[in-house]
């Protein structure tokens, strides 16, 4: 790759990304640190207003350049929502042409947008994901809840559990999804249980984006997964 083309490939990510380190674009681009720091000083003195964070990377000022086209929060979280499907297809090719789109895509976020985007993209994962009969979505939740999780609005669930006992009705604090054989499950601090519950979407019968705000509770999705694995280790007859 020139030079000419990586400085045009390093703007397109300063504008796609919040943060981006030297570390990261090096390896990106398989080239030195050092190389990157020139990088980054060709673009200053073009006249491209790039912001050095100290001890977290680099970032664009805020406005520049403007793209007239500019997508809204669901459609910013439906993309996010897409790439991490696609990345389970076994054709690497497809993955990876549609993660270099969704770059340039991401390229015309507002800052605000993108900083959700990457929110909510910490907070999904799918295992196990097959493209045929995808279980349908009640009533559109799935936009709905992202909203959510990445504004830490409470939502009001009424929720019917696989034994089919009658609905209960849940305030809970939204954390996180995950997709696992063709269901999207909601990981949410339940305020009836007082602690984290798995909530299949597709049982939620209705629910309510509430207007208070909760705390965030810093949760991680990839340490849940790790405790409860421990949890079914402890419990096993094994």
């Amino acid at each position: 790759m020139s030079q000419l083309s990586r400085l045009i490939s390093i703007l397109t990510l300063l504008k796609s990304k919040r943060l981006l380190t030297s570390t990261e674009l090096a390896e990106r681009y398989n080239v030195s640190v050092r190389t990157i720091y020139r990088d980054i000083r060709k673009l200053e003195e073009a006249g491209i207003p790039i912001i050095s964070v100290e001890g977290k990377g680099y970032s664009l000022m805020d406005g520049y350049f403007v793209a007239p086209v500019q997508f809204t929060e669901k459609q910013a979280n439906a993309l996010i929502t897409a790439q991490h499907l696609v990345n389970q297809t076994k054709d690497e090719s497809f993955a990876n042409d549609f993660n270099e789109a969704l770059i340039k895509i991401k390229s015309v976020f507002r800052s605000s947008i993108q900083e959700k985007s990457e929110l909510l993209s910490d907070k999904i994962i799918v295992l196990d994901q097959f493209w045929n009969d995808f279980e349908p979505i009640n009533r559109n939740a799935l936009s709905e809840i992202q909203l959510a999780i990445t504004n830490f609005n409470y939502v009001e669930i009424n929720y019917r559990k696989v034994d089919n006992s009658p609905p209960s009705t849940r305030k809970i604090e939204p954390c996180a999804m995950y997709s696992i054989q063709n269901k999207w499950i909601l990981i949410a601090w339940c305020h009836l249980r007082s602690d984290y519950r798995a909530f299949r979407v597709d049982r939620i019968q209705h629910f309510k984006i509430l207007p208070e705000k909760f705390e965030d509770r810093k949760f991680n999705l990839q340490d849940y997964f790790t405790e409860s694995c421990h949890k079914e280790h402890e419990n096993s007859d094994s």
